[in-house]
């Protein structure tokens, strides 16, 4: 717009800057950026060559290879050359099909644990620790408390073990609170 409105009126640099409201110093400015096709091609090159590779890794080339480039200019190349490697995606687990758990007919033949949370107005939270027995639909044990760790769990399970006899299976949910190796000993499954 300046160098037309220069032109066509034969009017000032300095009046024109003035009225398109532009620095005469940003519509002077000439780019001092030097030709990169060498460093294009380079960078091209490792690219082919290290296909999962980033800009960084090749950043890291290029500078063994002896090349003294800055990691910003290396960061523009690769994107206007248009090298980006595209983002891995999770693999999603093979979906199984879901089989339901036959049901029990005898008493002790199956129970189920889980953990349950809450917490009244004051805003401390519980925990209860519950074993259902899945033929009687009773439950042998509740334990309720701030923090439950493993070696409390298997103390109920224990005293419950001794009070009612050990179940042939016991089943719970894929949580992260049936993980440990203390609980690999009551050979839970996971639903």
């Amino acid at each position: 717009m300046v160098t037309h409105l220069v032109v066509a009126f034969h009017i000032g640099e300095r009046r024109t800057c003035r009225l398109a409201r532009l620095s005469r110093s940003r519509w002077q400015y000439r780019s001092v950026r030097g030709d990169d096709a060498a460093l294009r091609g380079w960078l091209r090159e490792l690219a082919a060559l290290k296909s999962r590779w980033g800009y960084q890794q090749l950043h890291i080339l290029l500078q063994r290879d002896g090349h003294r480039v800055n990691h910003k200019k290396v960061l523009r190349l690769y994107r206007e050359e248009g090298l980006a490697v595209s983002r891995r995606r999770k693999k999603k687990p093979v979906a199984v099909a879901r089989v339901p758990l036959p049901s029990p007919t005898a008493r002790t033949e199956r129970w189920t644990m889980d953990f349950v949370s809450d917490a009244p107005a004051d805003g401390r939270a519980f925990r209860c620790f519950i074993l259902v027995d899945d033929f009687t639909r009773e439950c042998p044990a509740i334990e309720v408390a701030q923090l439950l760790p493993a070696w409390r769990v298997i103390h109920v399970l224990g005293r419950v073990a001794r009070e009612c006899g050990l179940p042939l299976s016991t089943v719970c949910d894929s949580g992260p609170e049936f993980a440990g190796k203390v609980m690999d000993q009551w050979g839970v499954t996971t639903e």
